[in-house]
């Protein structure tokens, strides 16, 4: 079993990126031409379930992210690298470092509207509405729209809710919610010196500044808060150029 990846760029410096939950590395394709190629080459992995990944069964865990991601990059003969991760991928991300034989060999990671390492752990009500998106594309829709400041057109909306079934499974995508809302692994995460930038954007109405500052700004020593404009919970689709400059510019600090 090979997991599935995209390669873009051709440069020294190593990148790997993790998707979020509504979609594979597909998300990312709106900063492809503001990324430096010559410099970096990133490595979008999809997870079991998704995109190119889509016929890989799993458990669907932060801890086979972790594994299937460890597995990539030793495979590539990557021996040290930088991470960025997604919403769900900024969870995974922390995982991963945790789960390095040598955490040393990543150089700095970018959470871009990250769930924290405690896990989302929703209210019931939230937690009927996110659970509902596994069959009801209405709670796709609304989850979207809300996450993103209910100000983008309803096409785009559309688009994102087609994108999350043409990408996934349903049992990968079912897996994956009980992963970042259940799963809690804040105390190996305290204390974690990896350099980290922490982007969210602000309309996104799922996670704040507030938030933020109470968890990985917190926890993680060597972290720092960017808020990216005109964005909500998808930076890398509402607002590609601004988080592209945003993310290098923090990783080139780091090389």
């Amino acid at each position: 079993m090979s997991i599935g990846y995209t390669t873009l760029g051709s440069g020294e410096e190593k990148i790997l990126v993790l998707h979020g939950w509504f979609g594979d590395y597909a998300v990312w394709e709106p900063t492809f031409n503001s990324l430096d190629k010559e410099t970096f080459t990133y490595v979008f992995m999809d997870y079991r379930g998704y995109g190119k990944s889509i016929d890989i069964a799993g458990n669907y865990s932060m801890s086979e992210i972790a594994s299937d991601s460890i597995s990539l990059v030793n495979e590539l003969g990557w021996e040290n690298f930088h991470v960025v991760g997604h919403s769900m991928g900024g969870m995974a991300i922390q995982r991963l470092i945790l789960d390095m034989d040598d955490r040393k060999r990543i150089k700095s990671s970018v959470a871009i509207d990250p769930v924290p390492a405690c896990g989302a752990q929703l209210d019931d009500e939230s937690w009927a509405l996110f659970e509902g998106a596994i069959k009801n594309d209405e709670n796709r829709y609304n989850i979207l729209n809300f996450t993103t400041g209910n100000r983008n057109s309803a096409q785009w909306l559309n688009y994102m809710v087609e994108r999350s079934h043409a990408s996934t499974t349903e049992s990968a995508y079912a897996g994956y919610l009980n992963a970042w809302v259940k799963e809690n692994f804040v105390e190996e995460t305290k204390g974690l010196e990896t350099p980290f930038l922490v982007c969210i954007g602000e309309h996104d109405l799922a996670f704040s500044k507030e938030a933020m500052e109470g968890t990985y700004l917190a926890w993680l020593p060597n972290s720092q808060l960017e808020i990216i404009a005109n964005a909500g919970h998808y930076p890398m689709q509402e607002a590609p150029v601004n988080l592209a400059t945003v993310m290098e510019t923090f990783i080139k600090k780091n090389i």
